[in-house]
Order: C-alpha cells, then structure tokens, then sequence
C-alpha cells in the first residue's frame, strides 16, 4: 500500500516511458480536420469542431466496425510528406507535455502510399517531424520510430528491410500489426528470422484480441522481444479460491524471460479485452511481477494519455509513485536502445524524477 496516492498533478510531471503509440492514432482532433479539408477528405461530421466528439463515440460504441473506420479518416489526411511531417511533429510535442521523456511511435509506412509516396520518403518524412519536436524539446525527450507490417498483408519481409535500412537513423524495431484472428504471426516468419539474423529488435502485437495461441506463436515460433498488448496470458493463470496462484507453463515462461508485456488499459477497454481499468488483468501481473509496462495505443481514438493511463491505474490499484515508478523502469529496461543509453535515462531522469516528486 502507497504511504500517499499521488496526485494527477504529480502523475502528469512524473517522468514517462512510452513502448506502444500509434502514430495514426494519436492525431489531434484540429490537425485531422484541418488536414481534411485541405485535401477534400470527407468527415463523418459536418462540422470539424466535433470531429473529436465522433472519434470518441465511434472507439467507444462497442463496434469493431465503427473503431476500424476511425483509422480510414486519420491514414486518409497522413498521405503526403508534409502531412506525416506535421503528424509526427505533434505528437512528440504532446507527449513532452504530457512528462514522456522516450517513446516509440509505430505505424505501418505501407498504409501512406496512396499519393505515390515511396516507403522511404514515408519513413524520412515521419524522421523528419520528430527531428523537429525533438530539437525544440532541447533534451527532454529521445524517441525511435518503429516500422509496422499489417499481418493482413504480405509486404512484412519489405517493411522489416526497410527498418534495417533505417536502424541508425531513427528506427528503433520492427512490429506486426492488424487482426490476430485469421492471420497469425507464423505468415511472417521469413521477416522475424531475417530480423533475427539482422541482429535487430521486434515487438509483434499478441493476446489482445485472440488468445493464447497467438502469444505462444509469437514468442516460440517468431521469437518476438516484447508483446503487443499480451493481456490475453491471463488465460494461463489460475486464481484459486484460498488466493493462491498458479501459472501454466506458457505464462512462467513469459515471467521467468521477463518478455515485456506492452498493456493499454483504456484501449483494452474499448476493444473488449477487459471490462473496466478494475478488472483488468494488469493489477494480476503487476502483482505476480510480470514485466507490466504502461501505454496508450491510441491517443486520439481512447481520449487518452499517459497521465490518464496512470491515474486510472492509481484510483483502481490505490497504486504510489514507487508503483509508477516501477512500470516506468520496466519500460526503459525493455525499450529497443542500446544499453548504455537505457541506463542513463534511467539513471539521470527517471529516477531522479520520481525522487524530486516523492522529496514533494
């Protein structure tokens, strides 16, 4: 139990890691509009000042069909290189005023073609507006881009040598992405083993709408570093009526090789995996010390962010600041940086940070 629940004050100046924003879900409302109309895009809405309003709705209607045509909209206005620059320029923006100090950014370069932009003049121009926001930040922010192949498709061995090519120049990894049902990650097992032979790191999305078979795949077959979302491992743990706990094999294993776990509490909401922040399988794993890392998925669509994410966490858990703390550092040891740069963020602002909040 925390000595003192943090306030939402506290929680927004506290220092954030970030591991899993999509960059196309996380536009702000005005840009989506603004960007519509210089192109001709149709909104849903007749008047853009309630564009907001409907992304809101429609992510949290219930129907998968209406959160899917939240993405039509936004990928819509992200096909030209000044739009992906402005895009990517905003959200480091947002995201440094909201206390995070490293974030990866996905998105899937293949979905941003439409206007004959080449895949490297995607990714250059995504480079391009972090260059910006990062610069302007003067320090306080680091952040990677990484590249998403739709599992859906078949251009993931394309998108995987695009992050090769782009490793030292802003990439940090490589993730698959789009409906689990149907479309496992063993379509793309030639990518993750050339990515294994590229010495390069990969997170794929797993156990969020499917369930455990997708997670074992992901790990055992395609050798993944972290897990997209992974909430569905709760499906291998058995709670028994005296409280006591027992881990099938496949979640031990997941504990014991300490394989991030990339949650979105409020997105896993709106998508079905969880019932509410209370009930989430996050307060479970956090307590059996799986690797629990915090993040939002989709700024935009869940009305969300990072201060919202955790102060959810601290009203349902009656979490502290050693608890943020920790999901923090959980992150920042599973971010895909080299080693030395992790320690020093680690080192020299987010645990000074929490120090300076806890001296509060």
């Amino acid at each position: 139990m925390p000595t003192s629940t943090p306030t939402r004050e506290q929680i927004r100046q506290a220092p954030k890691v970030l591991l899993h924003d999509h960059l196309d879900g996380g536009l702000r409302p005005s840009t989506v509009a603004e960007l519509a109309a210089e192109i001709g895009h149709e909104l849903p809405v007749a008047d853009p000042a309630d564009i907001g309003q409907w992304f809101a709705d429609a992510a949290n209607s219930g129907s998968l069909v209406r959160y899917l045509e939240t993405f039509d909209h936004t990928v819509a206005v992200m096909q030209t290189g000044t739009a992906l620059s402005r895009v990517a320029r905003e959200c480091v923006e947002d995201l440094v005023a909201d206390g995070v100090v490293y974030a990866e950014i996905r998105y899937a370069p293949e979905q941003h073609v439409s206007n004959g932009l080449t895949l490297d003049e995607v990714v250059a121009a995504v480079q391009e507006g972090f260059d910006q926001a990062v610069a302007a930040a003067d320090g306080r922010i680091v952040v990677r881009q990484l590249l998403t192949a739709m599992r859906h498709q078949a251009r993931s061995m394309e998108i995987a040598q695009l992050a090769i090519a782009w490793r030292d120049r802003g990439v940090a990894g490589f993730d698959i992405a789009g409906a689990e049902d149907g479309f496992p990650p063993t379509r793309h097992l030639d990518a993750f083993e050339y990515l294994q032979r590229e010495n390069a790191h990969f997170t794929i999305h797993a156990g969020e709408a499917f369930g455990l078979p997708s997670i074992w795949q992901a790990i055992q077959w395609c050798g993944a570093d972290r897990l997209g979302h992974g909430v569905r491992i709760i499906d291998d743990i058995t709670v028994n009526d005296d409280g006591s706990v027992e881990l099938g094999r496949l979640a031990a294993y997941v504990r014991d090789q300490r394989i991030p776990l990339e949650m979105c509490p409020w997105s896993n909401i709106q998508t079905g995996a969880a019932t509410s922040i209370a009930e989430h399988p996050i307060g479970l794993l956090t307590r059996l010390k799986f690797r629990v890392t915090v993040n939002t998925d989709n700024r935009l669509m869940s009305g969300t962010s990072m201060t919202r994410e955790m102060t959810s966490l601290v009203e349902a858990f009656d979490y502290g600041l050693d608890d943020l703390r920790w999901f923090t550092i959980n992150a920042m040891k599973s971010a895909f940086l080299p080693f030395d740069e992790r320690l020093a963020i680690i080192d020299d602002v987010i645990k000074p940070g929490y120090a300076a909040l806890a001296a509060d």
